[in-house]
């Protein structure tokens, strides 16, 4: 069985900063990608920023020089460091994990709870 969970969310200031950690646990044989995603109130799920096992990284417009994605393979732990926030930031942030399970050998996403991130004063 696999596991994605985050942490790391909460109220802060605008232009404050925030850690997201996603971590990956459970029978997995090899992780390819790792992803952040957001959906705020009555719009659509977006993609955030997303990380390849080798290090690729891609932002969406709005994040980039903000938010910065890494990767810790050895910990299968995902992690988004969000500074300068703002209020347009405010969503559920969602983690998603592209990898293979022991028990299937199958390339499958799996999703976290999710966690909120509110910007406000």
């Amino acid at each position: 069985q696999v596991q994605v969970v985050e942490s790391g969310g909460g109220l802060v200031q605008p232009g404050g900063s925030l850690r997201l950690s996603c971590a990956a646990s459970g029978n997995i044989f090899r992780i390819y990608a790792m992803g952040w995603y957001r959906q705020a109130p009555k719009k659509s799920r977006e993609l955030v920023a997303s990380i390849t096992s080798s290090g690729s990284t891609r932002y969406e417009d709005s994040v980039k020089g903000r938010f910065t994605i890494s990767l810790d393979n050895a910990k299968k732990t995902m992690y988004l460091q969000m500074n300068s926030l703002k209020p347009e930031d405010t969503a559920v942030y969602y983690c998603k994990a592209d990898l293979k399970a022991t028990t299937t050998m199958m390339l499958y996403d799996y999703w976290g709870q999710g966690t909120q991130v509110t910007v406000s004063s």
